[in-house]
């Protein structure tokens, strides 16, 4: 399969890039999609949840009444958790979350997704470039030449360009990222992918492994 170059303003400049079916003609595996993206989002989780036991309420610290004689349950703290005001039992506590898959299911979640944005016509290849200034003005002319209104779209760079990132951060519903450090979460949550002419290559020794 192969899909035309555009450059920044929209148009083709008659350039065809040709895409590995490996990479990109592939039979899309949704479970493979979805375990990745659980495993991204478990991992984005800061397990900051914290409840107080009856050790960590305050108060409670002498003996409501004494042991025997008043003809009512024995009571040794008013923070019980049977008590209002008490301790929580079996509350969730701050620990972290972490949940992994391997290599090589990582690389078929990101394959199936943009498999699936090629053949939904959401994948562009741009043209080369690296925004020196690093201007926001860049960034909102080409989310205009391509009609980005309330469009959340991802631009991926075949490496780390520091003035693209900084054209881009203050353009809602433009991402940034390395093509070859996209994940399948970032790939798939993207209504639109621009990718540079450049990383295709890159993209496609990584994921054909």
């Amino acid at each position: 399969m192969k899909l035309p170059v555009y450059n920044l303003e929209g148009g083709t400049t008659g350039e065809e890039v040709e895409l590995t079916p490996e990479v990109f003609e592939i039979e899309p595996n949704d479970h493979a999609i979805a375990m990745a993206v659980h495993t991204e989002m478990t991992n984005r989780r800061q397990g900051t949840h914290a409840t107080k036991n009856r050790a960590l309420v305050r108060g409670g610290g002498r003996k409501p009444w004494r042991q025997k004689g008043r003809g009512a349950a024995r009571a040794g703290t008013i923070r019980s958790p049977l008590w209002r005001g008490g301790g929580t039992i079996f509350g969730p506590q701050p620990h972290p979350y972490i949940m992994r898959i391997n290599k090589k299911l990582n690389r078929l979640a990101r394959r199936s997704v943009l498999t699936y944005k090629v053949r939904e016509e959401k994948l562009r290849i741009l043209q080369e470039f690296d925004w020196e200034d690093g201007k926001t003005k860049n960034a909102r002319e080409l989310a205009k030449a391509f009609n980005l209104n309330d469009t959340k779209a991802l631009l991926l760079t075949s490496k780390y360009q520091p003035q693209v990132y900084n054209a881009c951060k203050n353009v809602p519903g433009l991402e940034v990222n390395i093509a070859v450090d996209a994940s399948a979460r970032q790939l798939l949550s993207s209504d639109i992918i621009f990718i540079q002419k450049d990383a295709i290559a890159a993209v496609q020794e990584v994921l054909n492994k």
